[in-house]
């Protein structure tokens, strides 16, 4: 039994006989209710489906539905779905997509279309009409006759097809991007906006083409049904939209939106989609417009995403998916040659979409397997397909057979494009280290260049000391770029601003923190000697899970050789802990794993000393290995600064047969380099020995109030003695165990420490 086809993480054989066999199976704790993927988790790749509510969904479509015939089966069918009954049921499916269409557009920046590249535009159109075209030519010229005698009253369901299957949802590759992790990578950021561009295309061309169709009755119903359309897209934007900015405008900025607000727009929603479905359009097309008309992130898209996120897309929303499949009629009384044909022109038409959208990215020299994984994404199907393929159904634009084969190409083609992206496209490998771009490798008048992160205002003041501790100058330069993180909250697509380039009214940022940082860091750079400081800031606007995207191509775009990120915690004057984020230290470790060069975590404790020509106190506590010589690297930088006082406690290892004699010489020389250099009386070198944990964490705790800052490396040997009993006690493994130690309340230090991990060259 392959684990792959099961619900297990793990499944082992304990004993086999030709009449039964005994397996011994591992679940998670906790079980994976919902999905992880669109159909599987990110680490069980191999499975499409790994988690459980997902099967229970289909399984009950197809099981209730009337694929499958059983007569006991159907005696309690009839009991579960008496005649009536359906309506009730559809009318709260269908509230749920409404909600559900109704986010999708709020999370959707509208104006992104205009600032979409021009390779998004050509892969988007030619992605979206190529399948067409190409389709309508094959079947309905080329192969016209064949499939006409084969098909009979199915023939007409082929455009249906052809166009419903080349539209590219832009709701649904975003879902598919986060699942994936790959929202803020480069090839996801294209993927996005090549799906809104065809998006906004099909959902234009769709919607006319719904009016037209469905106004065969005469030229008065056209007239009267492209109308209606016409004043939803007029009307909506012009009448609401202003008063949605009047309700922005009077929230105070940092408090929520006012839950009066948020019942009269959920009653407008429903209102405009039942108007709509009187007109003869798409019930949801509604909720679309008035979800693109609502300002999205915070505080009213943020608001409507939060409190509506749980009844409808958690709550109602499987209900319309298990619904909708119950309509798929697979059963063996239709004919398989049918199922044949129509199957296969939606694999043609999938073909041909690939193609299309290969094309364009190949043409631009993106890599085959990028261009590949490119146009996988762009044929993905979800949520929004399935709630298309059932409108189109419930309008008898297809038959049950047709609609049959399209519910399952949803699942298929969402399998096939999640298991074979991962397997294309491995987001990190841009970050191999190919250059050492760390401190200790640094030309000796080369600039320092740091990218140091800030979430929350406070993160403002220990970063900027941290940089007057590096010592910027006209003969020691640094470059500084500035990275505001923001939490991505009621949008879609990740944002990433450069104020050098563009302002923040021209990207609809409104969060003032952002303003804040910016002209921080500007003040910063002019209260320097000239050439001393070159700052550049930038806000990235994304999800927490992949902000380290973010962070680290930044890093590796501007050649940075640190990485400076703010420790979790915050502490109060008293030095207790504050407050603390779980969300920060999760990137933190997600940096420290990808990071294209060294990382520094700055737990910041105290403010320095605000005058620079008082004696500052530094110190390094050097084991050995290449995070500790990164470290005394930094601090010599540091010593530049003729204020600064620095000392260095040795602490080395008891001979060790496994220690390698090459990281020896290697720490020998740094510490000669620094302790014997030109800095005289200001540096000073002590040798500590000891041989167990306990007497290091009291030698530390002895010096802690005699320094303002210390500096360590994050990784020891790992068969060091000298470190092993203070592993063990270990709270949190991004600082190390000697940067834990000092970041430990317990010692009630004032001091601030940087831990630091040097370039991992993979």
């Amino acid at each position: 039994m392959n684990p792959n086809d099961t619900l297990f993480s793990q499944v082992d054989v304990l004993f086999s006989s030709p009449n039964h066999t005994i397996y011994n199976v591992c679940i998670n704790i906790p079980p994976r209710i919902s999905s992880d993927g669109i159909w599987g988790s990110h680490q069980h790749s191999a499975s499409p489906l790994k988690s459980s509510y997902p099967i229970f969904e289909l399984q009950a479509g197809f099981i209730l539905g009337p694929s499958i015939h059983f007569e006991p089966l159907d005696k309690y069918k009839k009991l579960l779905f008496p005649y009536g009954s359906q309506d009730t049921l559809a009318t709260i499916s269908s509230l749920g997509y409404a909600l559900f269409i109704f986010l999708y557009g709020v999370q959707m920046d509208f104006t992104m279309i205009r600032r979409t590249g021009r390779k998004s535009w050509i892969v988007g159109f030619t992605g979206l009409i190529m399948p067409i075209g190409m389709g309508y030519l094959l079947h309905f010229v080329i192969l016209k006759k064949p499939l006409v005698a084969a098909l009979g009253d199915h023939y007409p369901s082929l455009p249906v097809v052809f166009v419903s299957h080349s539209v590219t949802s832009f709701s649904v590759i975003a879902a598919f991007l986060n699942d994936l992790k790959i929202l803020n990578s480069e090839l996801g950021r294209l993927a996005l906006s090549s799906a809104l561009v065809s998006d906004v295309l099909s959902t234009s061309f769709t919607s006319f083409a719904t009016a037209i169709v469905s106004s065969i009755m005469g030229r008065t119903k056209i007239y009267a049904t492209l109308g209606s359309l016409f004043a939803a897209i007029i009307f909506i934007p012009l009448v609401f939209r202003p008063a949605l900015f009047w309700i922005v405008r009077h929230t105070p900025e940092g408090r929520p939106v006012k839950q009066v607000y948020i019942y009269n727009i959920v009653a407008l929603l429903f209102a405009l989609c039942w108007l709509l479905s009187r007109s003869d359009q798409a019930f949801a097309l509604g909720a679309f417009i008035l979800g693109l008309s609502v300002p999205e992130g915070p505080p009213l898209g943020s608001a409507l995403v939060t409190q509506l996120e749980l009844i409808g897309k958690s709550f109602l929303l499987p209900i319309f998916v298990t619904t909708s499949v119950m309509k798929a009629d697979l059963s063996l009384d239709n004919t398989l040659w049918s199922f044949f044909i129509i199957g296969s022109s939606v694999i043609v038409v999938h073909f041909i979409k690939i193609c299309a959208c290969m094309a364009p990215s190949l043409y631009c020299k993106m890599p085959f397997n990028d261009a590949l994984a490119l146009a996988l994404i762009l044929n993905c199907k979800g949520v929004v397909d399935v709630g298309n393929y059932n409108s189109i159904y419930d309008r008898k634009q297809i038959h049950a057979q047709t609609y049959g084969v399209m519910m399952i190409s949803v699942m298929v083609m969402a399998t096939i494009a999640q298991i074979s992206v991962k397997c294309l496209y491995d987001p990190a490998r841009k970050y191999a280290g190919f250059q050492k771009r760390n401190i200790m490798n640094l030309k000796p008048n080369s600039d320092l260049r740091l990218l140091v992160c800030i979430h929350k205002q406070y993160h403002l003041s220990g970063i900027m000391h941290f940089l007057d501790l590096c010592y910027p100058a006209h003969d020691y330069p640094i470059v500084v770029d500035a990275l505001h993180l923001i939490e991505l909250v009621g949008r879609c697509q990740p944002i990433f601003i450069s104020h050098q380039r563009q302002r923040d009214a021209d990207m609809g940022l409104t969060n003032s923190y952002s303003e804040n940082v910016f002209m921080s860091f500007q003040n910063y750079e002019h209260g320097k000697s000239p050439g001393a400081v070159s700052a550049n800031t930038y806000t990235a606007i994304s999800p927490f899970s992949y902000m380290h995207e973010d962070v680290c191509y930044l890093a590796l775009d501007k050649l940075a050789s640190m990485i400076i990120l703010p420790f979790h915690r915050r502490w109060s004057i008293d030095g207790s802990i504050e407050s603390e984020d779980k969300n920060i230290r999760s990137l933190n470790c997600s940096v420290l794993e990808r990071a294209p060069c060294s990382v520094g975590i700055l737990v910041n404790r105290a403010s320095l000393p605000s005058d620079p020509h008082m004696s500052l106190h530094l110190a390094v506590i050097f084991f050995g290995g290449k995070d500790d010589r990164e470290a005394l690297c930094l601090a010599k930088r540091a010593c530049l600064n003729p204020h600064i006082r620095l000392v260095v406690y040795h602490i080395p290892e008891k001979d060790n047969p496994k220690s390698s004699t090459l990281e020896k010489l290697l720490d020998n020389a740094v510490l000669k380099d620094v302790t014997e250099g030109h800095f005289g009386s200001r540096v000073s070198y002590r040798e500590i020995r000891t041989e167990i944990g306990a007497d290091i964490a009291s030698v530390i705790r002895d010096l802690v109030d005699d320094h303002d800052f210390f500096i360590v490396g994050r990784r020891h040997d790992v068969d060091s003695s000298v470190t092993t009993g203070l592993k063990d006690w270990c709270e949190f493994e991004e600082l190390g165990v000697i940067g834990d130690l000092l970041a430990s309340p317990d010692f009630e230090s004032s001091a601030s420490v940087l831990v630091v991990q040097q370039q991992v060259l993979k």
